[in-house]
C-alpha cells in the first residue's frame, strides 16, 4: 500500500507541476528543502524536536506550546518546519531566536523524508493538528524518532475519507506513539481509525491558551488608518471566495440605510494569491479604499475600505474591530477559528458552515458568545450579513456583551498547553535520559 500511495503521490505530482512555473511564488518556495536538501545541521549531542506546523493557522497556534517547551526544556534543540510559504513567513517573523532553523517540510516520498530526518535526526517529532503524512510517519518511527500528534483534531470529512483505507491507516497509526486531541469527538473518530486507545488523551485546544498583546504594529495600524469610534471598523477576516463580494455587498447596503455613523470595512483575504483578485473586485465598488503593501500616505486615514494584502498581521488587527467576521464559513469550506478575535474580546460573526472548528463554536454559541447566520441561499447572504451588522453596530452594549462572553469562553477552556506538556514529559524525559 506504501508502493501504491507513493507512486500515486508522484503522479498527483507530475499532473500538477505547471503550477511551479505559473505560481511559482507558491508553489516553487522551497522547492529543494521539500526535496530533502536541506542546510547541514550539526549534531551537538543534545536532543532534538521537530515541530511541524502545516502553515499560518498551526504556527499561531503553537506560540504557548513553543514557549512552553523553551521554558521547561532548555536542553533540547527545536526546529520548526511548515508545508505553506505563508506557514513559512510567520513561523521566521514569530519562532526567531526560539527555533535553531525553520525550513520546509519535505516531499512525502521516502528519499525526500529520510533525507530530512538524517540531516536532523529528532528525538520527538510534534505534528500539529493531525498531518498525517503516511511515509513521513513510517520513516520516522523506523528512525526511532518519538511520534506525537500535538492539538489534534479529526473532522467528519477527513475520518470518511480516511475510511476508505482503514486497515492503511491503521498500520500508519501504529507508529504513532502519542495523541493528544482537541476533543472526545476528535479522539473518537482516530481510534475508529485503529489507532490504540490507550495512545489517545484529550487536551483541549491549545488555540484557547494564546493571550492578547496589544503590538506596536497595533498602535502603527491605529495610527496609519485613523481609527476611532466615529467610524467603527469592520473586519472581514480570512475570507475565501465568494465572501468578499458578499461582504462588500453587506457593506453597501449598510451604507444606503445612513446609519449616524458610517462604518468602514478591512477586508483580509485568507490566501496571498486572492490579493490582487480581491483588489479589482474592492476598486470596482467605487469606494475610496487603500491597500495595506501601499506606501503610507493621507488617503489611508480617509479610506472607506482597507485590503489587508500582508501575512501574519490579522492578529494586529483585531484589537482595533468593533466587529469581526471569520471568513470560510459563508461557503462549504468549514470556516476559520473563531479564537483569535475572542482573545481581544469582540464581537464575533460567522456563516453556517463552521465544522472545521464545530466544537468551538458550539461553546461559543451556548454561551453567546457569537452571532451565527443561519443557512441560507447566496442570493440572501448579504442582506441577513448586513442585518446582523447594522444591529451590531447600534447596539453598543450587545457588541460588549459578545466580546465579553467571547473572552470568558477563552479563559474558561485554557489550560491545553500544561496538559499537552504533562503528556509528552514522560516521552522527553526519557529522550533525555538516553
Amino acid at each position: 500500500m506504501f508502493i501504491l500511495y507513493s507512486f500515486l503521490l508522484t503522479v498527483a505530482f507530475i499532473i500538477l507541476s505547471p503550477l511551479f512555473l505559473v505560481r511559482r511564488e507558491k508553489y516553487a518556495a522551497g522547492f529543494w528543502q521539500r526535496m530533502g536538501v536541506l542546510p547541514e545541521f550539526e549534531q551537538n549531542g543534545k536532543p532534538v524536536i521537530w515541530l511541524h506546523c502545516v502553515s499560518v493557522g498551526e504556527a499561531n497556534a503553537a506560540r504557548t506550546l513553543v514557549e512552553e517547551i523553551r521554558r521547561q526544556f532548555p536542553e533540547y534543540r527545536l526546529i520548526v518546519s511548515t508545508t505553506t510559504k505563508t506557514g513559512q513567513d510567520l513561523a521566521e517573523k514569530i519562532f526567531s531566536g526560539k527555533a535553531e532553523t525553520i525550513f520546509y517540510f519535505p516531499y512525502d516520498w521516502r528519499f525526500s523524508v529520510r533525507r530530512a530526518l538524517v540531516n536532523f535526526k529528532p528525538n520527538i517529532v510534534l505534528l500539529m493538528e493531525t498531518e498525517l503524512w503516511f511515509n513521513f510517519i513510517r520513516e520516522a518511527g523506523k528512525s526511532g524518532a518519538v511520534i506525537a500528534i500535538v492539538n489534534g483534531r479529526l473532522s467528519d470529512k477527513s475520518f470518511r475519507r480516511y475510511s476508505y483505507i482503514k486497515k492503511f491507516m491503521q498500520r500508519v497509526l501504529s507508529r504513532v506513539d502519542l495523541a493528544l486531541m482537541q476533543t472526545p469527538a476528535d479522539a473518537k473518530r482516530l481510534t475508529e481509525l485503529g489507532i490504540r486507545g490507550n495512545k489517545v488523551k484529550i487536551t483541549g485546544n491549545i488555540k484557547f491558551d494564546q493571550h492578547f498583546e496589544n503590538s506596536e504594529l497595533t498602535e502603527i495600524f491605529r495610527r496609519r488608518f485613523a481609527v476611532s469610534a466615529d467610524a467603527m471598523l469592520i473586519v472581514a477576516a480570512s475570507t475565501h471566495a465568494p465572501e468578499e463580494r458578499l461582504v462588500l455587498e453587506a457593506f453597501k447596503q449598510i451604507w444606503k440605510s445612513e446609519p449616524e455613523k458610517l462604518p468602514r470595512l478591512l477586508i483580509a483575504p485568507r490566501h496571498p494569491e486572492r490579493f490582487a483578485e480581491v483588489a479589482e473586485q474592492i476598486r470596482k465598488t467605487g469606494y475610496n479604499w487603500v491597500r495595506r503593501s501601499e506606501k503610507e500616505s493621507e488617503q489611508d486615514a480617509a479610506a472607506e475600505i482597507i485590503l489587508l494584502d500582508s501575512i501574519g498581521e490579522l492578529r494586529a488587527i483585531y484589537p482595533l474591530a468593533e466587529i469581526v467576521f471569520v471568513g470560510g464559513s459563508l461557503i462549504p469550506h468549514g470556516g476559520q477559528s473563531v479564537l483569535e478575535p475572542a482573545v481581544c474580546g469582540k464581537a464575533i460573526v460567522t456563516g453556517f458552515y463552521t465544522a472545521n472548528f464545530a466544537a468551538a463554536v458550539a461553546e461559543f454559541k451556548s454561551h453567546d458568545a457569537l452571532v451565527q447566520l443561519p443557512q441560507t441561499d447566496e442570493r440572501y447572504v448579504s442582506e441577513k450579513l448586513s442585518e446582523v451588522f447594522r444591529k451590531l453596530l447600534c447596539d453598543e452594549e450587545q457588541r460588549e456583551e459578545l466580546g465579553a462572553n467571547a473572552l470568558a469562553v477563552m479563559r474558561e477552556n485554557r489550560g491545553a498547553t500544561a496538559k499537552t506538556i504533562e503528556n509528552l514529559k514522560p516521552f522527553l524525559h526519557v529522550q533525555n535520559a538516553q
